[in-house]
């Protein structure tokens, strides 16, 4: 039995008919072929899949896809502006080469926004202890820890919201 959905997705609204059982990550990738949010693990452990939720980070291989009924999610392709200029995290993990081989990167980068935004200049060790749900299989965490700290205070110093 299929159910009707129905959410916002990087500004847009969206809907499709989706089983029970449907991840949220998977309604993202195989419904709205949005593949920027990758899925590492499907078991909650590496952080590839976060996603925001109403402003919050979320695994999404943690969430139904229905019980994202009415929400507003953005995922890593709603970051750039309309111009093609990068979020402030995004332009940071470039500049700081926080990224291997990119897998864990778009959640990564979530994240990194996540902890921006609850942790206005963060601190390495801040960011450190918040990145503990993210795995980096290649090791880049000091470019990521760097990138998230000088993105954060980009951030704070802009009064960024996304």
């Amino acid at each position: 039995m299929l159910t009707e959905v129905n959410m916002t997705i990087n500004g847009a609204a969206v809907s499709g008919k989706v089983e029970a059982r449907t991840l949220l990550v998977e309604f993202i990738r195989d419904h709205l072929k949005l593949t920027g949010t990758h899925v590492g693990c499907d078991t909650t452990q590496c952080g590839c899949c976060v996603v925001h939720v109403d402003g919050r980070a979320v695994k999404s291989c943690t969430i139904l896809a229905l019980q994202a009924r009415g929400t507003s999610v953005t995922t890593i392709e709603g970051l750039a502006a309309a111009d093609g200029s990068l979020h402030p995290m995004q332009e940071a993990f470039r500049e700081h080469h926080g990224l291997q081989c990119g897998f864990c990167t778009p959640g990564m980068v979530m994240m990194g926004i996540d902890i921006a935004r609850r942790h206005p200049n963060a601190d390495e060790h801040t960011v450190r202890h918040e990145l503990e749900g993210n795995i980096c299989r290649c090791t880049g965490y000091q470019g990521i820890v760097e990138a998230i700290v000088d993105a954060s205070r980009v951030m704070a110093t802009a009064g960024e919201k996304v």
